[in-house]
């Protein structure tokens, strides 16, 4: 069985209702990202960091998985299917996928301040005063602005391993994420799936979608399914 490595974005999450800071200059429900989402934010002002990700954790709840989540999740059927994703929601793993890396954390994992690999799933809202097990403040599992990528290491790993890469939904102007792609053998065949897809020509092998993520994955997984492709 092939080995299969999608990377994906917040163009992904966006069909599904979830707002991305990139498509709004650069705020967040009128915040300045590092006032919520760096370490320099989080010393500042703590609770308005857990209030910013308490509201975006409950708009995580109320959203739904799109059909590009599904038709990727449908995939493993036929692939050795590994998901590496930027986003911090679930949607994938709603969306019936199995093998996720999150490489920017998770929004419904809260982890120690002290102890980052003290994590804990979260049910409702993380409130100053909760603590780990040791007694450090809980924040979000969430991976900041001006933090290293722990998981960064592993997807470069999976990524060299890749039969076929997919990349959907991002801008590949966020390292090191957007990074992957050249860990990738030049003979593998590799897709790029955005509105806003750039021009890329120095990648080997690299076919272009310039769609949506619901309608280009389908596409795609329309594509791959066939006999004697992929």
């Amino acid at each position: 069985m092939k080995k299969l490595v999608v990377l994906t974005g917040a163009g992904v999450s966006a069909e599904s209702g979830i707002a991305t800071f990139r498509d709004s200059g650069g705020l967040w429900e009128g915040h300045d990202i590092m006032e919520v989402a760096s370490p320099e934010g989080w010393a500042k002002d703590p609770e308005l960091v857990l209030d910013f990700y308490n509201l975006r954790r409950q708009d995580v709840r109320e959203a739904q998985p799109n059909p590009a989540h599904y038709a990727l999740a449908e995939l493993e059927e036929h692939f050795d299917t590994t998901i590496i994703t930027q986003n911090v929601d679930d949607l994938h793993e709603r969306g019936g996928s199995t093998n996720v890396l999150h490489l920017h954390g998770e929004l419904l994992k809260s982890q120690s301040t002290k102890y980052p690999d003290l994590l804990y799933d979260v049910e409702g809202d993380i409130k100053m005063g909760d603590l780990c097990e040791k007694g450090y403040q809980l924040r979000p599992q969430v991976v900041w602005f001006g933090e290293a990528v722990p998981m960064i290491e592993k997807a470069m790993a999976i990524s060299e391993q890749a039969d076929i890469f997919i990349v959907i939904g991002t801008s590949m102007i966020v390292y090191p994420a957007a990074g992957l792609i050249n860990y990738v053998p030049d003979e593998v065949p590799k897709y790029l799936i955005d509105p806003n897809a750039p021009e890329i020509s120095y990648i080997p092998n690299l076919i272009t979608y310039n769609e949506n993520a619901s309608t280009g994955v389908q596409k795609l997984v329309e594509l791959l399914l066939k006999p004697n492709e992929a």
